[in-house]
């Protein structure tokens, strides 16, 4: 029988130059979506998965995003007091157990798979998940949830997986597929940003994986990859070869919200889906697309 997967790994130590300069003080994983920071919908994801442990790799910093999970209860005060508990179970939700968050340092960046290595001896022999907040899904079962199913019936390690236009895949991890099963795919092979035009598919990985301990064993090598930096991606594909590498085409909207363009987009969907917001940014955004007309 298969070990359920209960453990989850969170990146958090990147810098997020991209948003400077409001992440010259704001990690960038507090920034939001609406109302809600971008750390929270991994977290949510993460729960409705079955996660249990939660392992955040951090680095100087990121003092915000630890205290974001702490108990608030000064202002859990207030908003009891005005009456306002609906706030109120909102901020519950952001709360989190004593000892369910560990926080582990990355001293120095060398690439995601060195990120995910950092976490190593709070893994142990279970497999694990690993969750990039950079990637947002809008899905009506939360992706790591779909997987966490599928990996019930395959095991090994799973990554998940989307087509992408082939001029855009050399941003990617790229995966080989030895048999096409549908929504799981069983890979040959694993390329991390190949060069234009060299890409095996356009399926390529984002970021979701379900990993066996063996993955940590090859990461602990520090093999340098793409960019001189220990790639997650190399350490899941020397699994390749044993047949336990699988991609999953998730059912859902993923927004890459590492750009602004992919964090914008995403405030607008999300904001769309909201009944309370709905209507007026509707209106706003049709009124905006009418300017340009209107100008000619």
């Amino acid at each position: 029988m298969r070990k359920k997967v209960i453990k989850a790994i969170f990146p958090v130590a990147g810098l997020g130059t991209r948003f400077l300069p409001a992440t010259k003080s704001i990690p960038k994983e507090i920034m939001t979506l609406v109302d809600r920071p971008l750390i929270q919908y991994a977290i949510d994801e993460a729960r409705a998965a079955g996660i249990k442990e939660f392992i955040f790799v951090t680095s100087r910093g990121k003092s915000a995003l630890e205290d974001y999970f702490d108990d608030a209860p000064e202002l859990e005060a207030a908003l009891r007091k005005k009456g306002k508990t609906e706030l109120l179970e909102e901020l519950k939700s952001t709360n989190m157990d004593s000892g369910a968050i560990a926080y582990i340092r990355q001293n120095r960046p060398q690439g995601l798979g060195h990120a995910v290595w950092c976490a190593r001896r709070l893994i142990g022999d279970e497999p694990f998940a690993v969750l990039l907040p950079d990637d947002v899904i809008a899905a009506e079962k939360p992706c790591l949830q779909q997987m966490v199913e599928a990996y019930g019936e395959v095991g090994g390690n799973m990554v998940a997986a989307m087509e992408v236009p082939p001029e855009k895949a050399s941003a990617y991890g790229v995966l080989d597929v030895a048999e096409d099963m549908g929504s799981v795919v069983r890979a040959k092979g694993m390329v991390e940003k190949p060069a234009q035009g060299t890409a095996p598919s356009n399926l390529a990985v984002i970021g979701r994986y379900i990993l066996t301990p063996k993955v940590m064993q090859n990461l602990s090598r520090m093999r340098q990859g793409a960019g001189g930096e220990v790639q997650l991606t190399d350490a899941i594909a020397e699994e390749v070869e044993s047949g336990q590498v699988h991609g999953f085409r998730f059912r859902g909207q993923r927004y890459d919200c590492g750009s602004k363009a992919g964090f914008l987009q995403a405030t607008v969907a999300f904001g769309l889906a909201r009944p309370d917001l709905r209507d007026e940014l509707a209106d706003f955004l049709t009124h905006m697309v009418a300017l340009p007309k209107a100008a000619q």
